[in-house]
């Protein structure tokens, strides 16, 4: 800040090194002890002893004063620097104490953390991700509560690695494998790089960092036996009656555990016996139609008369909204000991039921149509077809299949589909 030189006390002058710093004694006024009087270096020391670095120079022939730094952070010969530095600018006619004090209001203004986690929710995560929420939950929970207040663009690549390091330990003394630094670590950087793209900050500190853990391809699938007893001992399991239903939906209809969680009854046509799913509410933006299959039809109803008067099939029990995959992970981890399966996640089941469809005659381009995957081939960009009736035979086949795996008991004769 500029100071006048009126409201100092002016002591003789003297060579300044560090033993004669830390030698000044508080007096009843701060005073300052000049660098040999030639520099305008000095330290001011206040009644408190507290000693800072000061610089005068004339401007536009006018005294003013800036200060530098307070020791001993700011080191002897740091502050030299600073001096000559700013003895340049006074040189070419800018005013140093004047460009400190803009440079100061500028940073008080800059981007928090917490503005920069706004901001890309609402430029960019709520218009473009269907997971938002999630990401509002992870920036939360570990961004916003470590950094929220820290500008934007001082954080390092080293705060990055810590709060990684601290996710993985977290997860490690919980008994899980650290994913979620993974997680995290993918959705900062896009948050990041969201904030360079918008002029926010001028680099991410994310450059270079790599996943905190290895993950490996996911390849399990249920065998017939794990399914008969995960579907029997979810009745024995401690979840609500809708998870588990949830959990026995996605079995049967082979599709994905968010899109299941957030059914809503007006997608639902019982009578014609149709899930009809909005491009708006898949993950990968393409309309989907379901198609509900005796088993699926029972658990559709009997999750329908659990719900009472909400809009979701699957409400969610701590609010208005709808059952999460948060939820539906936590119930399954949180049983594994009842289902005595070797270690599975809600997602093994769409996998295990297509998988087990293909053994059933089911073509695995039927498959790809039932699963709403993206057709890469180009002749799928013209094929509009919606391939609804077949779906459904596929699903019924699929179904017959599941009896027979939970019964024990052949399900007879099954016919390939053909496309």
């Amino acid at each position: 800040m500029i100071k006048m030189l009126a409201i100092e006390i002016l002591a003789s002058n003297m060579k300044l090194t560090d033993p004669k710093i830390k030698g000044l004694k508080a007096g009843v006024k701060r005073y300052i002890e000049w660098d040999d009087g030639l520099s305008g270096l000095g330290v001011r020391v206040s009644p408190t002893g507290k000693r800072s670095f000061v610089f005068m120079y004339r401007f536009q022939g006018t005294s003013r004063m800036m200060t530098l730094g307070t020791y001993p952070r700011l080191t002897l010969a740091d502050a030299r620097y600073k001096a000559s530095q700013a003895r340049e600018k006074v040189s070419k006619e800018i005013d140093p104490g004047l460009e400190q004090i803009e440079k100061r209001i500028a940073e008080g203004k800059a981007y928090t953390i917490k503005n920069l986690v706004d901001e890309y929710l609402e430029k960019h995560a709520r218009q473009k991700k269907k997971s938002w929420r999630e990401d509002e939950r992870i920036l939360e929970k570990d961004i916003v509560s470590n950094w929220g207040r820290k500008k934007a663009k001082s954080i390092t690549r080293r705060e990055v690695v810590v709060l990684l390091d601290e996710i993985k330990e977290r997860a490690r003394v919980r008994g899980g494998t650290g994913i979620q630094a993974n997680r995290t670590l993918a959705l900062i950087r896009k948050m990041f790089n969201f904030g360079v793209a918008r002029s926010i900050i001028e680099t991410s500190p994310c450059v270079s960092i790599e996943y905190p853990v290895k993950e490996n391809r996911r390849d399990r699938v249920l065998s017939e036996s794990e399914v008969r007893k995960l579907w029997i001992r979810l009745d024995q399991a401690k979840m609500s009656e809708g998870t588990k239903l949830a959990l026995k939906l996605m079995l049967v209809t082979i599709q994905r555990k968010g899109e299941i969680a957030g059914i809503e009854l007006a997608d639902l046509d019982l009578h014609l016996k149709w899930w009809t799913l909005p491009k708006q509410k898949s993950k990968n933006n393409l309309p989907h139609r379901v198609p509900l299959t005796s088993m699926a039809l029972k658990i559709v109803k009997e999750a329908k008369a659990l719900a009472g008067k909400s809009k979701w099939l699957f409400p969610s029990a701590r609010g208005e909204g709808h059952l999460t995959v948060q939820a539906v992970d936590r119930a399954v981890r949180n049983n594994r000991a009842v289902f005595e399966i070797d270690h599975f996640t809600p997602h093994d089941l769409r996998r295990s039921g297509a998988s087990h469809s293909t053994s059933a005659g089911i073509s695995r381009f039927l498959i790809k149509k039932i699963l709403n995957h993206v057709d890469q081939d180009i002749t799928g960009v013209y094929d509009l077809h919606s391939y609804d009736r077949e779906k459904r035979q596929a699903l019924e086949t699929w179904e017959r299949k599941l009896k027979s795996i939970l019964t024990g008991e052949p399900s007879g004769k099954v016919i390939p589909l053909k496309r």
